[in-house]
C-alpha cells in the first residue's frame, strides 16, 4: 500500500492493477454472476469526502455548474452545510462526517475540480474488497460497531475516520456504513465492462451506489452491494449518500 497526501487534503491508496473477482452467486440479482474482472492501477481517497471538504468546493464554485446542474441540496432539512456570512461552512459537529444531500453532478465536479475523477463501481469493489473474495473490507467476520456505523437512525453520520477497524486490504476506511457513495458507473446489469457505456459521464442514467449507509441493515453492508432498494436519483441529493474520489495516476 502507498499513501500520500493529493491535492486535497484527503490521503490516497494505491491500488495496483490485476485482476479480481466482482459480485457474487449468493446475493441478490443484480450482483449477479460473479465474474472476474481486470483492473489497471488506480489511487482511491483514504477516506469519504466530509462536509467541510465539500463547502471548500461550493464556496469555489458555486451551487450549480455552467449547465445549471445542481450540485448540492441546501434546503433540504438533511443537509450538514449552509451558507453564513456569504460563506458556506459545515454545521458545528458535522466538519468531518462524510458529505450528505450531493448529487451525482456534484460528486462528478467535485473530483475534475481537484483534478481526480469518481471510481468506477469495478475500482471501488476492488478497494473494498482486494483480491481474497471478502465479503466486507475487514474480512468475512459479521459487521459491528467497531468496524462499521449502519442501523442507526435517520440521518445519523459518525467522523470519516472513526472506524479503522473496517479498514479495507488497502488501508482505505469508510467502505461499509456511515453514508453510501456514489460510483461513475451507471447501474447496469453484470458482467462488468468499462467499455458498454456504463462509464459514459454525461448525467441521465442512474448511478450505482456502494457500501451501505449509516441507517442500513447489516446485509447492505457487502463488498458487493449494489444499493438496489436506495433512492438515488442523479440530479438530486440523498440524506445517505456520499463519495470519494479516484485517480488514474499514481500518487507520489
Amino acid at each position: 500500500m502507498t499513501v500520500a497526501l493529493a491535492r486535497s487534503a484527503n490521503p490516497m491508496a494505491l491500488v495496483s492493477e490485476g485482476h479480481f473477482t466482482m459480485g457474487s452467486n449468493d446475493g441478490p440479482d443484480d450482483e449477479k454472476p460473479e465474474h472476474r474482472v481486470f483492473v489497471k492501477s488506480f489511487s482511491i481517497d483514504m477516506l469519504p469526502v466530509s462536509n467541510a471538504d465539500f463547502a471548500k468546493f461550493l464556496n469555489a464554485r458555486g451551487l450549480k455548474n455552467v449547465l445549471g446542474e445542481s450540485f448540492y441540496d441546501d434546503h433540504d432539512r438533511d443537509a450538514r452545510i449552509h451558507q453564513q456570512n456569504s460563506l458556506w461552512q459545515a454545521d458545528v459537529g458535522y466538519a468531518t462526517h462524510p458529505v450528505n444531500e450531493v448529487s451525482w453532478v456534484g460528486a462528478r465536479d467535485y473530483c475534475n475540480w481537484l483534478n481526480k475523477r469518481l471510481p468506477t463501481e469495478a475500482e471501488w469493489e476492488k478497494a473494498a474488497r482486494g483480491t481474497d473474495g471478502r465479503r466486507y473490507p475487514w474480512g468475512n467476520s459479521k459487521p459491528d460497531q467497531t468496524r462499521a456505523l449502519y442501523g442507526g437512525p435517520y440521518n445519523a453520520s459518525a467522523p470519516v475516520d472513526a472506524f479503522p477497524a473496517g479498514a479495507s486490504p488497502y488501508g482505505v476506511l469508510d467502505l461499509s456504513g456511515n453514508q453510501w457513495e456514489w460510483v461513475a458507473s451507471a447501474y447496469r446489469f453484470y458482467p462488468y465492462s468499462a467499455e458498454d457505456g456504463r462509464e459514459n459521464q454525461t448525467p441521465g442514467p442512474v448511478r450505482s451506489t456502494r457500501g451501505g449507509g449509516h441507517d442500513s441493515s447489516e446485509d447492505e453492508l457487502t463488498t458487493t452491494q449494489r444499493g438496489r432498494n436506495l433512492s438515488r436519483n442523479p440530479k438530486a441529493g440523498h440524506h445517505n449518500i456520499g463519495f470519494r474520489c479516484a485517480s488514474s495516476s499514481k500518487v507520489e
